[in-house]
């Protein structure tokens, strides 16, 4: 069979895996962020947006902003150093490396619990000077049990990347069903009882889930050791981790800014950057990050084996994918962002004034979605190369673009000023990373026909059109509830940019279509 035969059957079949896969995701990631939003409606039910959730939301941030770059960046730096060890020794080797990097992450995880717990208050007073005394308090209290659920996180993160090299997408996302039916659970009873108790939940939740997923590469041939070795694999990933680390706290340096400056506007205002950055979470989840799950194990495998062929069609056909969805999900989002959060939210303690909050936030998050969509793959891509070192560049620059427009916008747009800060931001950091990729690296080779960009933009303006055209005719000429409105002209819109796709000839709309059909069996 001749070469060129070779990569069509790569590419064909690149196709067909990714639609099957990110099928049965999504199914499974709608379940779950269905799951999240009964978790956080439940929430927004019995406390609205008071300093109960302030409180709540800052106590459950600070613990990722100071540690939890740590654990995300070894299960990050951990796939590409897996996957060379794996080929190059076999599975047991394989098998012993994850044990000493898991061991080493809940050693430091026993760290960063005690020293959270001893100095909970002073980084209560240093994160957020401006909470009122009573908030303070209780973020105090919260934060003593919220650093606790880390020693869980560190296995969760590793655990799951593990998973996903070996194929199975699918149990990492069912393990966050066990976790949001703890904090479910625990919520509701906090409601009835005492509202110290809400912040168990997430410890229930990380420990349900912790012990779902390690069941889970139990099955996968997976045995462990407790057992400590810096030999020089370890001391490799960790040489990968520092880097990611570092961009792991520039990240969270974004939601500190965020937070700090939301801490001194009208109460509820970082309730509402919480449940707005939420819905856009929902979006990414449930479409453009399972395409960017799905891609990242399969370029790390194309680059450790040298398929340059392959890894540039995976990541250009990701790419285009993602900006399938994520443009015209950002356009909507931004012109159906109050009625949107009236649906979802607006119920028991969650009133009017708390939509139009959380509804100002939406709209400003979503403009930079498909910014944060491209984002999340093209780290994958730099990851898969094992060059950790330029998304922190990038996003160091993001965070001094952040700081600067928060700074500037705050006070003449509210919360919805920092919204908008983070999604320029973000937007900076993409462009940034896109064109340092392609210097330095001459073998890839992505995205490579500029007028597919200009196809889909088209294409999305056209359809969202025709979806607040559509909108707006029917309340004119009916009276519906209002997600009856916004659900027939979000299908009018699908069908119409669906319809622009195949006009346009934009081929990736046939990955999206299997996705579809293989959704609907």
């Amino acid at each position: 069979m001749s070469d060129t035969s070779n990569i069509n059957n790569n590419t064909s079949n690149l196709g067909k895996t990714v639609a099957k896969t990110a099928a049965l995701m999504t199914v499974l990631t709608l379940v779950s962020k269905c799951l999240g939003f009964v978790r956080e409606m439940v929430i927004a039910v019995f406390f609205g947006t008071s300093y109960i959730v302030d409180a709540y939301v800052m106590a459950q941030s600070i613990p990722g902003m100071l540690f939890g770059g740590i654990f995300s960046s070894i299960g990050t730096a951990y796939m590409p150093a897996f996957s060379r060890k794996k080929k190059k020794n076999g599975r047991d080797a394989g098998n012993r490396f994850t044990n000493e990097i898991l061991n080493l992450s809940m050693i430091l995880a026993v760290i960063a619990f005690g020293i959270g717990a001893l100095f909970a208050e002073q980084l209560v007073a240093v994160i957020a000077p401006k909470f009122a005394p009573e908030t303070a308090a209780l973020t105090t209290f919260y934060l003593r049990i919220s650093f606790s659920y880390m020693i869980f996180s560190c296995g969760i993160s590793i655990f799951s990347t593990y998973l996903q090299y070996k194929g199975n997408f699918l149990k990492p996302i069912i393990s966050g069903y066990f976790q949001n039916l703890g904090i479910v659970i625990i919520a509701a009873v906090s409601a009835y009882t005492n509202y110290y108790y809400l912040a168990f939940g997430m410890l229930v939740g990380y420990a349900l889930r912790y012990l779902f997923i390690f069941i889970a590469v139990k099955k996968e041939g997976y045995q462990y050791e407790p057992k400590i070795v810096l030999n020089e694999p370890v001391k490799q990933i960790m040489v990968l981790a520092v880097p990611v680390f570092i961009g792991s706290c520039i990240s969270q340096l974004n939601n500190f800014v965020d937070k700090t400056l939301a801490s001194g506007l009208q109460e509820g205002s970082i309730s509402a950057l919480n449940y707005g950055m939420m819905l856009v979470s929902l979006i990414t989840g449930l479409t453009t990050s399972v395409i960017a799950s799905i891609i990242y194990p399969k370029i790390t495998k194309a680059r450790s084996n040298d398929d340059w062929t392959f890894f540039n069609t995976a990541v250009e056909r990701g790419m285009t994918v993602i900006m399938i969805i994520g443009i015209p999900f950002g356009l909507g989002a931004m012109v159906f962002a109050e009625d949107v959060v009236q649906i979802v939210y607006e119920r028991g303690a969650f009133d009017e004034a708390a939509t139009a909050l959380t509804g100002t936030a939406f709209l400003y998050y979503a403009s930079g979605l498909v910014f944060i969509a491209l984002r999340e793959l093209l780290t994958y891509v730099y990851y898969s190369v094992r060059d950790m070192k330029t998304p922190v560049i990038c996003g160091a620059v993001g965070v001094a673009v952040n700081i600067i427009l928060s700074l500037m916008l705050v006070g003449k747009m509210a919360h919805g000023g920092l919204a908008l800060a983070t999604s320029i931001a973000t937007a900076v950091n993409v462009v940034m990373q896109y064109f340092l990729l392609i210097r330095k690296y001459r073998e890839i080779k992505i995205f490579r026909s500029k007028q597919q960009l200009v196809k889909i933009i088209i294409a999305s303006v056209i359809a969202v059109g025709t979806a607040f055209g559509v909108h707006r005719g029917l309340i004119a000429v009916v009276w519906m509830p209002r997600f009856v409105y916004l659900g027939i002209a979000v299908a009018v819109s699908c069908l119409v940019y669906l319809a622009m796709l195949a006009a346009l000839k934009v081929d990736e709309i046939k990955i999206l279509k299997a996705i579809v059909e293989k959704t609907g069996q």
